[in-house]
Order: C-alpha cells, then structure tokens, then sequence
C-alpha cells in the first residue's frame, strides 16, 4: 500500500464515496473538523478527570497551628454542620457516566480518524494532521481553565 493523491476514494462507508475535487474538499473540511473536535474532546475529558469531587475543607493550617486558646482549637460550627451525604454518591455516577459516554465518544471518533488515514489518501492524511495541529492549538489553553 502506498499513498495516493487522487480526488476518488471511498472513505468509512459505501455511501461515502468521493468522486471529484469537490468532493474531496467536502470530505477533507469535514475529517478535519472531526479532528478538531476530537481534540477538544480529549481535552474536556481531561478536564472531566479532573473535576473537583464536593468534599468537606479542611481546617486551615493557620487555624490549627500556633493557636493558643482552647477556642481557637476547636472546631468552627460550621465544620460541625451534617454533610449532605445523598447527593455526593450520586453526583459521583453521574459524573463517572458522563465521563464514560465521552470516553467511548473520544474513542469511536478516534478509530474512524485512523480508517479514514488508512484510505491511504494524502489529502485525508494531511486533514487529519492539520485538524490535529488546530484542535491542540485551540484546546491547549482550555486544558488550564479546567
């Protein structure tokens, strides 16, 4: 196998079948755009993974050191206030479902990304790296804001 640079191929499916420039433009906008996306979505899950889990605070460590008075020791009464223990094992499987639907999202996309490489097209090849390249590009500065 090798590459070819033709405007006809058959891309994932039968109904996907390029014939033409057109075409061919048409297929290389929409396998970049679908790049794109998958690299934000990788980036969103990562974020996801991230996600900060509702946990009572801990005390300061400036409360707790260096304080002489019994009542600057002990426990605030907000800190001795019930935790609301229903909602945060529910919270946790949502979570944990919604990042298991976009795990099996990121990667389904990411198996029909590598067929559509391995059409042996250059122009959906080089598609896929210049949809790669811009959807780093725009993910990376959201990967701190999660």
């Amino acid at each position: 196998m090798h590459f070819e640079d033709s405007s006809s191929v058959t891309l994932l499916f039968k109904f996907w079948d390029v014939h033409g420039p057109a075409g061919m433009v048409l297929s290389v906008v929409v396998v970049l755009l679908l790049t794109v996306f998958y690299e934000l979505l990788k980036v969103w899950k990562a974020g996801l993974d991230e996600a900060p889990v509702s946990r009572p605070t801990p005390p300061s460590s400036t409360e707790s050191l260096g304080s002489s008075s019994p009542l600057e020791s002990s426990p605030s009464e907000a800190s001795l206030t019930p935790l609301d223990r229903t909602s945060a094992p529910e919270k946790s499987w949502l979570m944990h479902t919604l990042q298991t639907c976009v795990h099996v999202v990121q990667v389904t996309l990411g198996y029909l990304l590598m067929l559509c490489v391995m059409s042996y097209n250059v122009w959906i090849f080089l598609a896929v790296i210049v949809g790669s390249l811009i959807g780093y590009f725009l993910a990376f500065p959201l990967l701190g804001k999660f």
